[in-house]
């Protein structure tokens, strides 16, 4: 099995420290190490460097390699442009059909999320692995919800196909898309919807096929880069889409199965979601002083005072200051917008 780590967006509601210079991924939110590095380090539980790709763009490859020497570069997979998750996935594929690896399982990692404990991430992935390469299905992850998530897509789970340590594999009954909610509250609490959380996992080959069955113009230039063609040319001849575009067919027909993840999928997504996983493994000291204040979070170098506020996040980077409601910063990424709207290149 390989693993093949994507990175390549910014985290705009993670502003001002993530920037396009410095992406969420490589920004070292909860200690001493980026997200990208606990997930390197995660995976060499399991694989060799050689057994490990990157898809990202060359920007972002060259701050992986600063904060991960151990990266081949030969196992640096460059996309030219951004042309969403469904050309992308494809382009992971055409790179280890070229390298010989068609018929071995491969698995997108996010770089961008944390999973507790590794060792059952590791575990989930020789379970997919081993699936994917024996029933030739395409594979996912999910997640049981306690609540209604919105912005996400669901599954609903079918029967059990496989049941190993704990980790459990259902086909996939249906899928339902994140504006169905009616449909997914009659799903909730049934112990049959999952939120879909990714975990890609085939082999090339068998992807290409699915690829040939649904988006020709997708697999026809994917295929062209496997027999050598120029990766540039090729890669902007595939429309923009998301790989759910083919998925939810396969969702629908009961052609995939999902994997109910068997670890705690962090996905820090808002300052928020950072200061709410840190106060569960560490007891927050804020360098200043608060007066008739509480709950408030402060990312700066400066020694800090807070009177008379409650539930702030604060956060200072050289050239930037964001101060927000906790419950208020996944409306960051709108400061992103209007920077770019006001062409200050500089802030993003």
């Amino acid at each position: 099995m390989k693993a093949v780590i994507i990175c390549g967006g910014v985290g705009t509601k993670m502003w001002p420290e993530s920037r396009s210079s410095s992406p969420k991924q490589f920004l070292r939110l909860i200690g001493e190490e980026s997200l990208f590095q606990l997930n390197w380090e995660a995976l060499r539980l399991k694989f060799s460097p050689e057994e490990i790709f990157l898809q990202t763009n060359a920007a972002q490859a060259e701050i992986a390699k600063k904060q991960v020497p151990e990266i081949l570069p030969e196992n640096v997979f460059i996309e030219p442009e951004m042309r969403n998750q469904g050309p992308a996935t494809g382009f992971a594929a055409a790179s280890l059909i070229k390298k010989g690896f068609g018929d071995e399982a491969f698995m997108l990692v996010q770089a961008d999320v944390m999973r507790k404990p590794e060792e059952k991430f590791i575990e989930m992935m020789e379970v997919m692995g081993d699936l994917a390469e024996s029933n030739g299905e395409y594979l996912t992850g999910g997640i049981a919800p306690r609540e209604i998530v919105r912005g996400v897509d669901y599954l609903v789970k079918g029967d059990l196909i496989k049941e190993e340590n704990g980790i459990k594999v259902y086909r996939v009954a249906d899928y339902i898309d994140r504006s169905e909610e009616d449909k997914i509250k009659q799903y909730l609490g049934s112990d049959k919807l999952l939120i879909h959380a990714n975990h890609t996992t085939m082999t090339p080959n068998n992807l290409m096929e699915i690829y040939k069955k649904y988006r020709m113009d997708w697999y026809e230039p994917l295929m062209n880069i496997v027999g050598g063609g120029e990766i540039v040319t090729e890669y902007a001849k595939m429309p923009k889409g998301a790989i759910e575009e083919v998925t939810k067919e396969l969702y629908k027909k009961g052609e995939a199965v999902v994997t109910e993840l068997p670890f705690e999928w962090i996905d820090f997504g808002t300052w928020e979601s950072v200061v709410n996983y840190q106060s569960l493994i560490v007891d927050y000291q804020l360098k200043g002083v608060e007066i008739e204040a509480k709950n408030n979070y402060v990312r700066s170098k400066k020694y800090t005072a807070l009177i008379g506020v409650d539930d702030l996040v604060v956060i200072e980077t050289d050239d930037a200051l964001l101060i927000c409601k906790k419950e208020m910063t996944g409306k960051v990424g709108e400061v992103v917008d209007k920077l770019k709207a006001e062409n200050k290149v500089e802030l993003l």
